[in-house]
């Protein structure tokens, strides 16, 4: 389908510039920053909050969950406000307020302020933007790599939340490491505007943004949807997960909480190493939708041996173990789905709402982990989780295969719609291209492509470059 502003079209990877790998850089680190001031109570709040005003296992929760409310709410509209004033004061003003809140939560002697701190920490939702910033900074052809790059700094700040904050807590506790992940934002802060180059200009980037008009298409989509309320489960199931596994640890495996770290460690770099090769499976032998579902039971799997086995230091450990595989497996996976499945053109719309679904998880799974354990107990948390699991098997075995193609982006400068027609014909005769859009607006020609049989010196001649 063409309108007057849309035809269909790709791209060719180049070397990323020296000033690129500095805006790249630069964004991963301070992404990383904030990744790991959200997730580095995870793994310990459970052991401190019972010392707080008022903390019940509901309110607990919904402490450690809280800031997905604010980031899914916020981060769509903070990256549509950064089009109008620009992508730094946004990700500065989110760098703040997220310091602020780490400031309340640390000065909190009550768990209704913890919450507080922990939603003024979300509502520095400066995800979208950060992602907006570096597509203006990075030329279309890099731009694939330099989300990826982003994306690896996510998943390294995340395992080493886990490991680091029971160091942390052991040295400063709790409310030590709210100071310090406010501190962490005001370093933030420095990297943005001194570090990060500016660009010279911001534009909208339909591969890396949210575009309203196309959410309602977005959300029509069955099988993104799908893959919406899979990344919803699996952060529900992670954070419910966190609520109880740390009092697990203390309170039944009689662990102290300075060394579950001791824990955290071996199976945060076992499971990355062990969650490679499926991922090559998935990817490069085209199994994706078999290792998809095998590792979602593996997660039922992994929740029913913590229900049956928590009282176990073994137990515990092996349950993380497979926990963590399945885990790492799937948010390598779920983002790719959607990729392979969404319209080229859309895949900045449908990467916001599949954002925007993983916060809400957290928040659902810190709210009712907390609700469950404080009603039902331990146990229940992990059976709860598991029923879930399965549910989601249920859903996602109905998912149709995705083709296996991948995002390009090519700029073909400013053409008129004539010409972009011609566009369209020529790209899609290139071996491996298997649909083109040429967006005339954007100057931009946004391809699905099979990365092993694609002609890429084929399409040097359409890059405007």
């Amino acid at each position: 389908m063409t309108n007057k502003n849309q035809i269909h079209a790709e791209a060719q990877p180049v070397g990323l510039t020296t000033s690129e790998k500095k805006a790249v850089f630069s964004l991963a680190g301070i992404y990383a920053l904030r990744m790991m001031g959200l997730f580095m109570i995870l793994p310990v709040f459970s052991l401190y909050a019972d010392r707080l005003d008022g903390a019940t296992p509901t309110l607990i929760g919904l402490a450690i969950g809280i800031y997905g409310l604010t980031q899914a709410l916020l981060q769509i509209p903070y990256g549509m406000v950064s089009d109008h004033i620009g992508r730094k004061p946004v990700i500065i003003t989110g760098l703040v307020l997220f310091a602020c809140g780490s400031v309340v939560a640390a000065m909190s002697g009550s768990i209704t302020g913890v919450i507080i701190g922990r939603a003024l920490q979300g509502a520095g939702a400066i995800a979208a933007t950060v992602m907006a910033l570096t597509a203006d900074l990075t030329r279309e052809e890099n731009r694939l790599g330099a989300m990826a790059i982003i994306g690896i700094s996510i998943g390294v700040a995340f395992s080493l939340s886990l490991v680091l904050g029971p160091i942390f807590n052991n040295w400063i506790g709790v409310d030590g490491i709210f100071w310090l992940t406010g501190v962490l934002a005001l370093a933030a802060v420095v990297l943005v505007k001194w570090v990060v180059p500016n660009p010279v200009s911001s534009t909208f980037h339909r591969d890396a943004m949210t575009a309203p008009e196309q959410i309602r298409n977005v959300l029509k989509s069955a099988q993104l949807l799908r893959l919406n309320f899979g990344v919803f489960i699996l952060h529900l199931m992670l954070t419910a997960t966190f609520v109880v596994v740390p009092l697990a640890l203390r309170d039944y495996a009689a662990l102290a909480p300075a060394k579950h770290w001791e824990v955290y460690l071996p199976v945060m770099l076992v499971s990355l190493a062990t969650m490679v090769p499926f991922v090559i499976i998935a990817e490069k032998k085209r199994r994706i939708k078999q290792v998809f579902g095998a590792a979602i039971l593996t997660l039922a799997i992994a929740q029913l041996v913590f229900m049956m086995e928590h009282h176990s230091l073994p137990g515990i450990v092996f349950s993380l173990f497979m926990f963590f595989i399945a885990f790492n497996v799937l948010e390598a996976t779920l983002p790719s789905l959607v990729a392979k499945i969404c319209s080229p053109d859309q895949k900045g719309t449908a990467m916001g709402m599949f954002s925007s679904s993983q916060f809400m998880g957290a928040f659902f799974g810190g709210m009712c982990g907390g609700w469950v354990y404080g009603q039902f107990g331990i146990q229940s948390v992990f059976g709860f989780c598991a029923a879930l699991a399965v549910i989601w098997f249920m859903v996602a075995a109905t998912m149709q295969n995705p083709r296996y193609l991948s995002s390009h982006l090519i700029k073909v400068g400013q053409v008129d719609e004539k010409r972009a027609r011609q566009l369209v014909t020529e790209l899609t005769r290139v071996t491996g291209v298997a649909e083109a859009i040429v967006v005339i607006d954007d100057g931009v020609a946004y391809l699905k492509v099979d990365l092993h049989a694609l002609d890429r010196e084929a399409l040097k001649q359409f890059s405007a470059a």
